[in-house]
């Protein structure tokens, strides 16, 4: 990707689907090339994030503690990547990469390549950003690898110079015996039938460690399935050289503000649904009481409960649960009334209007910079630091564990339940613990993927029958919900409708731009786009 900033001649470029398949022959490449097209600044950002969104998948699914594709890992990183509107991908992981190809397919893979490489600018800064970035992204190439088919892990071998051929009849037979006895899983009617490798056991310690390969004279005889160990090692070798080359010239690329300021903060960026605006429903005041007890996460509880009891709350805690409010469809004009009714038990309406008015107007974009503002993340939640007396920030993490637990205590769970809570609570999940809450809570068999409170509050409302759950969405209504004017500044701009399946609109964005923003790729770095709030 050129960063060049400097004018170039102005050119129309085309982007034709046999130049892709050429570029990205397969759907598992390994990331050893950096890709030299141009990108757009909107479309370099969308990537990002896009990539990020996946990355995060196999975040939560190591956390959860499931064994790496077994079939509880595949069956929840699938439905998490359907749940974030990542199919693309999850295609590349399901489907075999040879045949006639759409395009959409082959524009993904071109995503994956590109979006790759833009994070490794993001996660090249510190050892631990390099390390989680590593981590997840070979999870992510061996869940594709474990897609391919004999004939295509062939194919991937010749491409990729892997100087490896699988063994003779003569030669299987010469250790079937030790074949039978080392692969576990297999029939022997389907061990025979598999094509086995004949490699130096220094290149696959893993399988050696398990004890999952036969070893003889100092060589593993490794099955089609398990070659994913050989891969990748060369992967991981490919991608680490790669960070260190991107720590090079890391300053070079960030000369632009608007991407260092992308890049730098992009690992603690929110990546779900924008809550900014609720226009769907409207949530009258009357009914915050109960709703903080059935359908609030304990963050925004404790808020509810903190104003109703003190009829204050500082201002940390007005941003926090202020904002929670707009997103759930409190209007304005309740808002000012909630806020006045509680804080007048305390100061006079005057002081009121001069104090606080101000800032709610403010939240709701009417007054001031007039920027409507969103409401907060579980990950910015989470970063919050409250001191004494504050109520905000995250309960599971500011609170001591027997405060957690008495609180949960006093909200009616048992201690059965406050047990499982705790869990998560104790070993810093603190977003799992919130998603076992929610479990609990609403007696439900399915624990959420939690990562913004009024994601926990539209979650529960669905369930309980008060709201419908969006899908199969008018495509016209989603591409027009996509268009670049109504999204500036905004950190999640393909996931704003909360529709799973946008990709397709993405990729009709990519080649409308390749067809039209190529006229001067120099004066899309003069795009006004504000990338201030990526980790609101």
């Amino acid at each position: 990707m050129d960063f060049n900033l400097k004018k170039r001649a102005r050119h129309d470029v085309k982007v034709e689907v046999v130049s892709l398949e050429t570029k990205f022959p397969h759907n598992v490449m390994i990331y050893h090339f950096p890709p030299t097209e141009d990108v757009h600044i909107d479309e370099f950002e969308d990537l990002a994030l896009e990539r990020l969104r996946l990355l995060r998948v196999f975040d939560r699914a190591t956390t959860k503690g499931l064994r790496m594709l077994s079939d509880d890992w595949k069956e929840y990183v699938n439905s998490e990547m359907t749940r974030d509107g990542l199919r693309g991908y999850l295609r590349m992981c399901s489907s075999h990469s040879t045949g006639n190809k759409q395009e959409s397919d082959l524009q993904m893979r071109r995503r994956d390549y590109l979006s790759h490489f833009i994070l490794r600018l993001a996660y090249c800064r510190s050892e631990d950003l390099l390390r989680w970035f590593v981590l997840r992204e070979m999870e992510f190439f061996k869940y594709k690898f474990s897609a391919l088919s004999t004939s295509e892990i062939k194919q991937f071998l010749e491409e990729n110079n892997f100087h490896i051929q699988p063994l003779t009849e003569t030669q299987k037979d010469e250790v079937k015996d030790g074949l039978y006895e080392s692969t576990v899983g297999q029939s022997v009617s389907k061990i025979e039938l598999l094509e086995f490798y004949k490699v130096p056991f220094t290149q696959v310690l893993d399988l050696v460690r398990t004890r999952r390969c036969y070893l003889k004279g100092g060589f593993a005889y490794v099955n089609t399935h398990d070659l994913v160990s050989i891969v990748a090692a060369r992967q991981m070798e490919e991608i680490e050289r790669g960070m260190q080359a991107a720590k090079a010239f890391i300053n070079d690329v960030e000369a632009d503000d608007r991407i260092s300021r992308m890049l730098r903060s992009l690992h603690n960026s929110y990546t779900g649904k924008d809550y900014t605006v609720c226009k769907d429903v409207s949530v009258p005041i009357e009914s915050l009481d109960q709703l903080s007890k059935t359908s609030m996460p304990l963050c925004m509880r404790m808020c509810h409960d903190h104003i109703r009891s003190q009829h204050h709350i500082k201002h940390g805690g007005r941003m926090q649960y202020g904002l929670f409010l707009k997103g759930i469809g409190v209007s304005l004009e309740d808002s000012l009334r909630f806020w006045r009714e509680e804080f007048t038990k305390k100061i006079d309406v005057d002081k009121f209007a001069r104090s606080y008015e101000y800032n709610i107007h403010h939240n709701y974009g009417k007054k001031g910079s007039m920027v409507n503002y969103t409401p907060y993340s579980c990950m910015k939640i989470i970063k919050e630091m409250a001191a004494p007396g504050d109520c905000h920030g995250c309960p599971y993490k500011s609170m001591d564990p027997p405060a957690v637990k008495a609180k949960l205590a006093a909200y009616g769970m048992s201690p059965g339940a406050i047990e499982e809570v705790m869990f998560f609570v104790t070993r810093g999940h603190y977003q799992f613990a919130c998603g076992k809450y929610f479990m609990l809570t609403h007696n439900s068999n399915v624990e959420p993927t939690i990562n913004h409170p009024n994601s926990y509050f539209e979650e529960s409302q669905i369930l309980m029958g008060n709201r419908q759950s969006k899908t199969n969405r008018n495509p016209a209504a989603v591409q027009q919900s996509n268009k670049r004017a109504a999204i500036r500044g905004a950190a999640n701009r393909s996931m704003l409708t909360g529709d799973d399946d946008d990709e397709l609109w993405r990729i009709a964005e990519s080649q409308e731009k390749a067809y039209l923003s190529q006229k001067g790729i120099a004066e899309a770095f003069d795009d006004d786009l504000d990338l201030t709030q990526i980790d609101e």
